[in-house]
Order: structure tokens, then sequence, then C-alpha cells
């Protein structure tokens, strides 16, 4: 008899968002995430938001002028939505449904944002290997990454010293900063990840 939520399904996540039980979200782009959009000059850059949710910064990409952004959720129901509130006003978005582990293309950029922290972290070195097999050769994965842990999960957390020694296994440059510009509500409780393979 299982004993914890199944991550990895769909009919969780499609629950969650049924149930509005999506304290996650913001309601908006992360204004760390939109910081480090603001400093890209390549608009043609291919973009993966995996775990997307709502799809905030994809929004913000394509007001930013971006032209490839994919963004991918294993929830119908989310994507279903996304369809009917996008329509054709956000042309540079791709909408896929699907699991990420089984997600297959080549990204220049992967942007992370509460989508690692909702893994169960037996898939973190699974998830370190797959972003690093969806890039391109100079290809770069950024993000937030939760510095703290939690009681009850998801987010699962974790720490600095933790998340270095992950990502440095396979990519070979990795920078963890802390977060100065976080929302209010998550000051202190995240951290800025770039990793380049």
């Amino acid at each position: 008899m299982k004993t914890h939520p199944d991550f990895l399904s769909a009919s969780y996540w499609d629950e969650r968002y049924q149930q509005q039980q999506t304290g996650w979200d913001i309601g908006y782009a992360s204004t760390p995430l939109k910081t480090y959009i603001d400093q890209l000059t390549d608009k043609d850059v291919r973009i993966l938001l995996p775990g997307a949710g709502n799809a905030y910064e994809a929004r913000y990409l394509c007001d930013k002028g971006f032209t490839d952004i994919t963004v991918l959720d294993i929830s119908t129901v989310v994507i279903t939505r996304l369809q009917a509130q996008l329509g054709e006003q956000y042309p540079a978005i791709k909408l896929v449904t699907g699991n990420f582990f089984d997600h297959s293309g080549t990204y220049d950029l992967v942007l992370e944002q509460t989508f690692f922290c909702a893994l169960d972290p037996a898939l973190r070195q699974k998830y370190v290997a797959k972003m690093h097999s969806l890039l391109s050769g100079n290809g770069k994965l950024a993000g937030l990454l939760f510095n703290r842990d939690f009681e009850k999960s998801p987010p699962f957390g974790g720490n600095t010293g933790e998340y270095r020694q992950l990502f440095s296994s396979v990519f070979r440059m990795v920078r963890l900063e802390p977060c100065y510009n976080s929302i209010p509500e998550r000051t202190g409780n995240e951290l800025f990840l770039l990793a380049q393979k």
C-alpha cells in the first residue's frame, strides 16, 4: 500500500489544480527570474520551462520578445487552461503535456521555478542528468532553489552544499548564490542557480 502521493503522477497534479491547492503559485513571474531574463540579449534562444504550471515566466519571456519558448507540464488540467488563456496572443509559446523525464528536445536555456522542489529528492540525480541531456552544447540551466527544509512536502528543500555537489557532478560550471531580490515571502530562503553544460 502506497503511503505517499506519486509526485510524477498526472492525476496528483491535476487534482491540485482542480482543488486550487497551488500554494507555490505566486500569480506572476518571480522577480529573480525576471531580472535574469532582462539581461539576456539573444531573443532566439530555445527555452524550456519544465513543470511550468501557469507559465507566468513564459508570458514574460514572450512579452520581452523571445521567440522559442516551450512550456512543459504533466498536468492536462493546467495545460488545457493555458491553451484557453493564451489563445493566439502568445504565438512563441508551445504548450506540451508530458512527463519531464520522458521529454525529448534540445534547448539553449532551461528555467527552473518550483519544479525541482516538487520532485521527491530520490529523483534529484535523475533530474540533473535529464537537464544535462536536454541542453545544447553550451546550454544553461538557470533558476531558483529553496535554501531551507520543510516540515511537510512538497516542496522539498535543501542547501547550498547539497546542491553544489549534485549539480557539479554533471555540469562544468555551477554558480549558487543567495537571492538578493526574492519576493518578500521567500526572502532569505532562495538560491539562484546557474549551471552550464
